[in-house]
């Protein structure tokens, strides 16, 4: 592949730097409607800690004073830190892990302090929601007994009486009771499957042993049951190739139209769809990657497959058009609510009128950058194997004298997806002359269940494929300078940056961001949730140890080329600093260039504005010393 050099301009830095892209990774998470307003938890990256916020007549306060941060650790990812109350709200405590309330003045006033109501050291509690019927929070708890970490669902009363509800299973997601608080359905799955694979839905009624709905035969994931007004149970199900609704009480087909309704499980608390008054759904879904909201009407057939219900022709009404990611779906008799991200605009919190659709932005929604220095995402299909495609979106460079050079993204999980949104980072080195390839490779979330499970036994060599095919595509189509390409991962995604420059030899540099290097020594270190993800993902270490051995990027560094600058968490548990330096020490015996950024405060995944900032800049710098 041949490529045309030309001047990366850098006269962009004072428009958009990096500070103020760290300070642009603020976002919200964890939606509620409640007392009258809505209930929202916010990342605020120059404090690195998580607030919770009312907002009730246009009016919001922080409810969180100093000192407390919302956030569940629960498989380590969380989710779930926060619900309503009926005297004001519930939340988990960053530090301690332990369940926290705030109960409002009743005259509206000035409210409480937050105080704990359990005292449980060992314990961390996430998804967290309130049974009215009970008086008394339901909640995934994580016990940590020595060496062995066991999950319950169990009951907390509102003083801090607690009783195990359900106990058995490795994992419990999603616990939800009906309104009359006699039926109570969950998620649950055991090892070595993970929620995105293999799950099963089980309902216990009042005084009745559990029955397992869904699921049984391990050839399907489901994730977020739910009650609608009449009673009827709904689930998201794979089983027809795409996460959508369906309604487990009747006979029934999935609802909207084909297309993954939910991203892949990491976190607890989800809420991506929400069965309404009327035989009427609220859906987020993807379509080839881009987020959609839309209302539509509940479709099902009886036996002689004639449609039944409030509705039988279809019907979708699109919400919020121009934003493209949605999560946290709530409502109430005026508005829909969501957390939303746009292209062109930082992450808001959205009331959307119910009857005519008007827009009206609770929260952040920002346009930090005006349109002429903004790039916006185009989205980007290649083939690749057997007629297969990869996917992903690409973003040109705001300015460049030639064919630019490109920076892929390759993001974490590996079962996770990136999304066509404003982020900072990539407006960072856009505005700096660089092309941006964001990429969803096989085995990425968003594309159906086929596409997500692409990756078993593949992981390091499919998406280098992907990486590969895809750079040879916008080389050909001279979107691209070939010559002058980096790739940059964190994590899992630091791992297959690796992985890329110890197969693709035209690679110019690289960025492994506490990326894995040593997946065995991962193996070895990693917690419950993922113990056994990687022989998902390689195989196993006894039976398949020379491909452990291949796509080792430590054992392969004799065969990375192009430098590399690393950075890494002093604090990280996951991947260790021992792992990355290793890897370092090992390529600059080579003679190669080869940078080392240790952040001794961070952990896995960086959170505080400041490092954020540095590591930034550091890998442009890197970069730029390379053109």
């Amino acid at each position: 592949m041949q490529g045309v050099g030309c001047a990366v301009r850098t006269d962009h830095d004072s428009i958009w730097s990096a500070e103020q892209a760290a300070a642009a990774s603020a976002d919200f998470a964890e939606l509620h409607v409640a007392h009258g307003g809505v209930l929202w938890v916010a990342f605020d990256p120059g404090l690195a800690r998580c607030g919770l916020f009312f907002c009730c007549d246009g009016v919001v306060r922080e409810l969180t004073p100093p000192g407390f941060s919302v956030r569940s650790r629960v498989y380590e990812y969380g989710g779930g830190a926060c619900c309503a109350t009926e005297l004001g709200v519930a939340f988990v405590n960053e530090s301690d892990q332990q369940v926290y309330r705030i109960d409002f003045a009743v005259d509206g006033g000035a409210h409480s302090a937050p105080y704990a109501i359990t005292d449980a050291a060992h314990c961390r509690y996430g998804d967290l929601s309130l049974v009215p019927a009970w008086q008394a929070l339901l909640a995934v708890e994580e016990s940590h007994e020595g060496d062995v970490v066991v999950h319950r669902l169990v009951r907390i009363g509102l003083n801090g009486k607690r009783e195990v509800l359900v106990e058995g299973a490795d994992f419990y997601a999603a616990p939800v009771v009906d309104a009359q608080g006699q039926r109570l359905a969950w998620i649950e799955w055991d090892r070595p499957n993970q929620p995105w694979v293999a799950t099963r839905l089980c309902l216990r009624e009042s005084g009745e042993p559990t029955r397992i709905l869904a699921g049984e035969a391990g050839d399907r994931s489901l994730q977020q049951p739910r009650f609608d007004a009449q009673g009827r149970l709904w689930v998201l199900s794979d089983q027809a190739g795409w996460w959508q609704p369906w309604c487990v009480d009747r006979e029934a087909e999935p609802q909207g139209a084909p297309g993954d309704h939910a991203p892949a499980p990491w976190q607890l608390g989800g809420c991506t769809y929400l069965p309404l008054a009327n035989d009427e759904l609220l859906l987020t879904r993807f379509e080839q990657g881009v987020g959609v909201l839309v209302g539509c009407a509940v479709r099902t057939r009886d036996l002689d497959g004639k449609t039944i219900g409030a509705h039988s022709a279809p019907y979708e009404r699109r919400l919020a058009e121009g934003f493209t990611r949605f999560r946290s779906l709530a409502a109430d008799s005026e508005y829909f609510y969501c957390i939303a991200a746009a292209p062109d605009r930082l992450p808001a919190v959205l009331a959307i009128g119910r009857s005519d659709g008007a827009l009206h932005i609770r929260a952040g929604g920002e346009q930090p950058l005006p349109s002429a220095q903004l790039s916006r995402p185009e989205p980007l299909s290649c083939e690749v194997g057997q007629g297969e495609h990869c996917h992903g979106f690409f973003y040109a460079p705001v300015s460049s004298g030639g064919c630019p050079p490109l920076v892929v993204f390759l993001h974490g999980g590996p079962t996770s997806a990136c999304y066509p949104v404003f982020d900072p980072r990539i407006a960072f080195w856009t505005l700096r002359g660089y092309a941006v390839l964001d990429l969803n490779y096989r085995g990425s979330s968003g594309y159906g269940r086929a596409y997500r499970l692409r990756l078993a036994g593949q992981w390091g060599e499919l998406e280098v494929e992907d990486i590969g095919a895809a750079i040879k595509a916008l080389a050909a189509s001279g979107r691209i300078d070939a010559q002058r390409v980096f790739v940059r991962g964190g994590s899992a995604g630091g791992f297959s940056a690796l992985r890329a420059l110890v197969e693709l030899p035209f690679l110019r540099g690289g960025a492994s961001l506490y990326g894995v290097s040593a997946p065995l020594a991962l193996r070895e270190a990693t917690h419950k949730f993922e113990a056994d993800y990687l022989d998902w993902l390689i195989g196993d270490p006894e039976r398949d140890a020379e491909r452990y051995r291949r796509r080792t990027p430590l054992l392969q560094a004799g065969c990375i080329q192009a430098p590399v600058i690393f950075f890494q968490g002093g604090l990280d548990a996951v991947v260790v600093p021992s792992q990355t330096e290793s890897m370092v020490e090992a390529l600059r015996e080579r003679g190669l260039a080869v940078e080392y950024l240790l952040f001794p405060g961070e952990r896995h995944g960086f959170r505080q504005a400041a490092h954020l900032a540095e590591a930034l800049r550091a890998e442009h710098d890197f970069y730029q010393r390379l053109t």
